[in-house]
């Protein structure tokens, strides 16, 4: 029985300090920390339903507690300080901490406990939650938005600038009432809008309002001055509005900014919320932490009108500043960007121009057309390049002792392993035979290139796109792209295939560009969009994305080795012989058109990349050109020959680029 009340005592003693709900254990210091600490807690937890308290009835202090934080959206971090005795009193800080957004907000509030037979009731007053605050006084966020950086172009040129427009609506001080319905559904028609749901908002809009209909940047032939000014109360206000020069300028490559998906907010860990504003695609998603800044806060509370008519008074308890995103730095060079995309506006498939600067691989313009749907062919495309890869032949080829005059034997067909391989239709009977390599080509002979394949092995080629700057790590460019792909292992009819550009070798404009940009630098050249080192510095590396109609490919930014040692870069000298074999495509082959572009010399390759399974098959249009310092690649997907297609295009930009 000894036992048994021992036992009996000891789990009475357990139950009792579990319990632990502010009874005093005893009538000290012990059971007033305790206490003080069960308020804290039970604060933290938003819950007080269960403590004794005084000044207010339990339940309604529970309901004051969970109005007054509801509109903060989070719970607070609460301790007990030091406890001060005095009788049967005790007073203690209360230390607040609360993550609001990216802001910190730390407060203390006084606390008191009196003793209550044997139990420490807590005396309720709303100054318990945050100094200061009122009876019916509830607090709530107002978020203060940072203003989000910029994206310039070369020489930080704003891409984004205040420029003019024209806001169309009904002006409702210009006409009679009983005219509004028949103007708002006039005008609506006009502006291509909801004619019932305009028409209801100029309904409910005020005698004095102008009610915008739409923003357009210029007038255009379906929506003139005339046309608006002759509906009844039709009003065009000219105004201005940050935009970028077009509707759609590099959208692929820069992105967009508008409201956070359900998406993006759940992925963002709590970074954005509802109604916030984020990039999606492109630069603006890549670098949205950066640009995105953070925004302030301000944690207020309303007071209660004391009248009717009066506004209530808006108490600030605590605000944080925003901080203001960082401008993202470019080489994009806006006049050329806009050139390239309207050189792109008739093309119908996917299609690409990609510009750089090969003294300092500047990616001057990078503009996928309006086929391309919004998708990012410049730089994430992956296509077989054609005969625009016989430059890297050519240079595998000067490796192994060849010369531009060295003679290459130019059959009408060619069979390796059962698959026979031809020449484009069409090609001169006079460059048959046994011709020199710049008149191969000039004329671009696949059977000439393929000839030689036993001359220059699969991992040469490798070699020599690496020597030109394709396959191999993009460190300054700071943005997604496909860098091109060139297997280093390949046999019989795939090697064939390679010499001519086929096969599993794959580029994008990007890497086309890169590569003629290498040859008019007369060394490789790395490309560069993005300059802040530090927004460079903190953006993941380059991954490969899949276009619709080319194969996946390891071969990416993240994932292309660097040179290896036996990789020796092109020099200047054999950059020469090849800039010579690429002005020779300009003065004696296909591409005699680009002789009538002004200024410097142009050198230049066409290529035609066969894919798909059709008879006859279908064909990549690609042409790369070096003009000056000036380096460009132009691809249309199932555009036919290279010449005739992409060429016009070339010559169109090189001509307006000046």
């Amino acid at each position: 029985m000894g036992k048994m009340k021992t036992r009996n005592l000891v789990l009475g003693l357990v139950a009792l300090v579990m319990a632990g709900s502010l009874t005093a254990c005893d009538d000290g210091r012990a059971g007033a920390e305790g206490a003080a600490k069960q308020l804290a807690s039970s604060l933290a937890a938003l819950d007080v339903g269960s403590l004794t308290v005084e000044g207010k009835d339990a339940s309604a202090a529970n309901d004051q507690l969970k109005a007054v934080f509801e509109g903060l959206g989070a719970k607070p971090s609460v301790q007990s300080g030091d406890v001060k005795l005095d009788g049967e009193t005790a007073t203690f800080p209360l230390n607040y901490s609360w993550n609001i957004g990216s802001a910190k907000w730390e407060y203390s509030s006084a606390a008191t406990l009196k003793k209550s037979g044997d139990k420490w009731a807590v005396q309720w007053k709303p100054q318990l939650l945050a100094p200061e605050l009122s009876e019916d006084e509830t607090l709530s966020v107002k978020t203060v938005p940072a203003q989000r950086g910029q994206i310039l172009g070369a020489g930080d040129a704003p891409i984004v600038e205040d420029r003019p427009v024209f806001r169309v609506g009904i002006d409702k001080t210009k006409l009679a009432a009983n005219q509004a319905d028949a103007s708002a559904r006039a005008m609506a028609a006009l502006l291509g809008l909801d004619v019932e749901e305009y028409a209801k908002q100029v309904a409910a809009s005020g005698p004095q309002a102008f009610v915008e209909g739409i923003v357009l940047r210029a007038y255009t032939p379906e929506i003139t001055e005339a046309k608006i000014t002759a509906i009844p109360g039709g009003a065009s206000i000219l105004d201005s509005m940050a935009l970028a020069p077009t509707r759609t300028f590099a959208r692929a490559l820069l992105g967009s900014v508008g409201q956070a998906s359900a998406e993006q907010i759940e992925k963002s860990n709590g970074a954005l919320r509802a109604g916030d504003a984020t990039g999606t695609g492109g630069l603006q998603q890549k670098y949205d932490s950066l640009l995105r800044g953070k925004d302030g806060v301000e944690v207020v509370a309303k007071q209660e009108a004391k009248s009717e008519g009066e506004t209530p008074a808006t108490k600030v308890f605590f605000s944080s500043l925003p901080v203001p995103g960082t401008t993202l730095k470019t080489t994009l060079d806006l006049k050329l960007q806009q050139l390239a995309e309207e050189t792109l506006a008739g093309v119908g498939p996917a299609s690409a121009i990609v510009a750089l600067k090969p003294s300092t691989g500047a990616v001057l313009a990078a503009a996928s057309g309006p086929g391309s749907n919004g998708y990012n062919t410049a730089m994430l495309g992956q296509y077989a390049p054609g005969s625009t890869f016989k430059i890297v032949d050519s240079l595998a080829l000067f490796r192994d002792g060849a010369t531009p005059d060295s003679k290459v034997e130019c059959t009408p067909t060619l069979t390796v392993d059962g698959r026979t391989f031809k020449n484009s239709e069409g090609y001169p009977e006079s460059s048959l035979g046994s011709v020199t390599l710049r008149d191969a080509f000039a004329h671009s002979c696949n059977t000439a290139f393929i000839n030689a394949r036993d001359t220059v092995s699969q991992d040469q080629l490798e070699s020599a796109a690496m020597a030109l700057g394709v396959a191999v790590e993009a460190p300054k460019l700071g943005a997604d792209a496909f860098l091109g792909s060139v297997p280093g292992a390949a046999e019989g009819t795939e090697h064939a295939a390679s010499m001519i550009g086929q096969g599993k070798v794959l580029f994008s404009p990007l890497s086309a560009a890169i590569m003629a940009a290498s040859v008019g630098n007369g060394a490789p050249v790395s490309p560069q969009l993005v300059l802040n080192p530090e927004a460079q510095n903190s953006s993941a590396t380059s991954t490969p994305t899949e276009s619709g109609s080319a194969p996946p490919s390891s071969a990416s930014a993240s994932t292309a080795p660097a040179s290896p040692p036996s990789t020796k870069p092109i020099t200047k000298e054999e950059a020469a012989a090849l800039s010579d074999m690429m002005r020779a495509v300009v003065t004696s082959g296909h591409a005699g058109f680009l002789a009538q572009v002004p200024g410097a010399p142009v050198g230049a390759k066409t290529g035609t990349a066969e894919f798909g399974n059709d008879d006859p098959p279908k064909t990549h249009a690609w042409i790369v050109a070096v003009h000056g310092d000036l380096a460009v690649a132009v691809f249309v997907e199932d555009g036919g020959l290279g010449a005739t297609t992409s060429g016009p295009l070339l010559k169109s930009f090189l001509t307006a680029a000046g």
